[in-house]
């Protein structure tokens, strides 16, 4: 099997990038500083609409932070699944830990069972849990079909060692995908050290605002950012190089 590059996209039109760089997957986000949370029913419907061949996966994740759901987000998160359905995506992404941060399974299998025939993801909820090999071996009872991972290190370089570990203790049954810091420069290493065949990347580039006027002193957010006349999208040359 070749190699799989699943682009994390941040707009329907880096969706549109993600596949005319060749890429057989998005997991479709907003708010990526954050870690991504749920895009809104037009993004993803304008996503579909101006794609054609590529699988969209939408994250299901109420807000930023960690994985500890309340009742309130997690009625929220159910409402999405169900958005999801209805759109008929490719798949959904998610991730819930316990207090103790172990996986939540009673709350993976209610989510699973919500998300009916979609494919399910769990996403770097995995990379903060307690015990990975526990959390393993519990997403394949659950029946996830892969976990998105950077071996519970900042970036997949450093967790190669974790995730050669897991692809071989998963032994095919799921899917062990890379992500966070997966580049074109690095792909090949961590392909060849974890015997992964899927990877997480983002191949991304600047856009620059065509706004002439400028009132650069009244920001519209807390996060530190550059300029915010300056946002990234998928660059269909950058996904070239994964490829």
């Amino acid at each position: 099997m070749g190699r799989i590059i699943e682009i994390c996209a941040n707009s329907a039109q880096s969706c549109v990038e993600a596949e005319a760089g060749g890429a057989t997957r998005v997991e479709l986000c907003a708010a990526i500083p954050e870690g991504g949370t749920t895009p809104s029913y037009g993004e993803i419907r304008m996503a579909q609409k101006m794609t054609s061949t590529i699988h969209i996966n939408v994250i299901i994740r109420p807000r930023g932070g960690d994985f500890l759901y309340t009742p309130v987000e997690v009625e929220s998160m159910l409402y999405d699944l169900d958005m999801a359905k209805r759109l008929n995506v490719h798949g959904v992404v998610f991730g819930c830990l316990t207090k103790e941060g172990d996986i939540d399974v009673p709350l993976m299998r209610k989510l699973i069972d919500a998300s009916g025939a979609l494919s399910v993801t769990c996403h770097r909820a995995f990379d903060v849990c307690r015990d990975p090999f526990v959390a393993l071996e519990q997403l394949i009872e659950l029946g996830c079909d892969r976990i998105l991972t950077s071996g519970q290190q900042p970036d997949a370089v450093r967790g190669i060692p974790l995730i050669r570990e897991l692809v071989q203790r998963a032994d095919g049954r799921i899917i062990i995908m890379p992500g966070a810091g997966v580049r074109s420069t690095n792909i090949a290493r961590i392909e060849a050290e974890t015997g992964a065949n899927e990877f997480h990347t983002s191949a991304r580039s600047i856009v620059y605002s065509q706004m002439e006027y400028r009132n650069e002193n009244v920001p519209m957010g807390s996060s530190v950012v550059t300029s915010e006349f300056e946002t990234v999208q998928t660059d269909r040359k950058e996904v070239t190089a994964y490829i």
